[in-house]
């Protein structure tokens, strides 16, 4: 892989996942939302998908959340973190560890593949897509939810304002999320037919800014650009960030709102 595909460090991402397993049950509120949405598209088909595969299982919340839909018989789970793979084999489906950059299954061998917030931290979305509908069987589904450019904007444009007052500069922070307008393109260019791509949101609103990035260190969603900053940021720089962040968008509640985009992807193998 070309200097110009590693956006993201992958170690960073195995390294957080793997740091943050044993806790994450106390933050999984979004990916455990997520799947549930994921799942609900699931609901609209009638076709049965005897053998499923999980891209990014995180701890299990697809498994823990099935009950039954999509007549899944065999569910394989996978994530690039040793420490989650183990969490979610506790629920006894089939699981192991595995890059979603470099798929090792053989071709045509699941009859439906979902993925819930773990594609945003590939490097090549359309090399992994490939690999998906290659995978595929025949008629075979593909799901996924990933998050999108209008996730935290707030809690960005705070930061990159906070950083160039008191720094002198923007350290590369922001993850080169997918539009939603390209995905129905790269679903079509990866073979995928009838790719439909569409957005929805989850808002999630904070009395304490600190909590937000709390979670955020907690889901392992935490800055993993590879040309990020190493040094922590100052701590008048995050202070002056989330006073912005609380004075500009303080709703009649008293909280401020997260917004967190999700772009969902649907396509089938021909």
């Amino acid at each position: 892989m070309s200097d110009s595909m590693n956006v993201f460090d992958r170690s960073v991402v195995r390294q957080r996942r793997d740091r943050h397993a044993a806790r994450f049950d106390e933050f999984d509120f979004l990916v455990h939302e997520a799947s549930e949405r994921l799942l609900d598209r699931l609901e609209d088909v009638t076709k049965p998908f005897p053998i499923a595969l999980d891209l990014g299982c995180h701890t299990g919340q697809i498994a823990n959340s099935l009950m039954g839909r999509g007549g899944i018989e065999t569910l394989v789970q996978c994530d690039l973190s040793f420490g989650m793979s183990k969490l979610a084999a506790a629920n006894g489906n089939l699981t192991a560890v595995v890059d979603e950059e470099w798929l090792p299954f053989a071709d045509s061998s699941f009859d439906l593949v979902l993925s819930c917030l773990s594609l945003h931290w590939v490097n090549d979305l359309p090399g992994t897509l490939l690999q998906i509908r290659r995978i595929l069987k025949p008629e075979g589904l593909f799901l996924g939810l990933m998050l999108g450019g209008e996730t935290l904007q707030s809690l960005r444009m705070s930061l990159a304002m906070a950083e160039t007052e008191i720094e002198g500069g923007v350290s590369p922070r922001v993850s080169p999320f997918a539009d939603v307008r390209d995905m129905g393109r790269l679903l079509q260019r990866a073979g995928f037919v009838l790719p439909v791509a569409d957005t929805d949101r989850i808002e999630v609103r904070y009395a304490d800014p600190f909590r937000l990035l709390r979670d955020l260190r907690g889901m392992g969603e935490s800055n993993a650009v590879s040309q990020r900053r190493k040094s922590p940021m100052r701590r008048s720089t995050l202070l002056t960030a989330l006073q912005t962040l609380s004075q500009d968008n303080t709703g009649s509640d008293g909280r401020i709102p997260a917004v967190f985009e999700l772009v969902g992807m649907t396509g089938w193998a021909s």
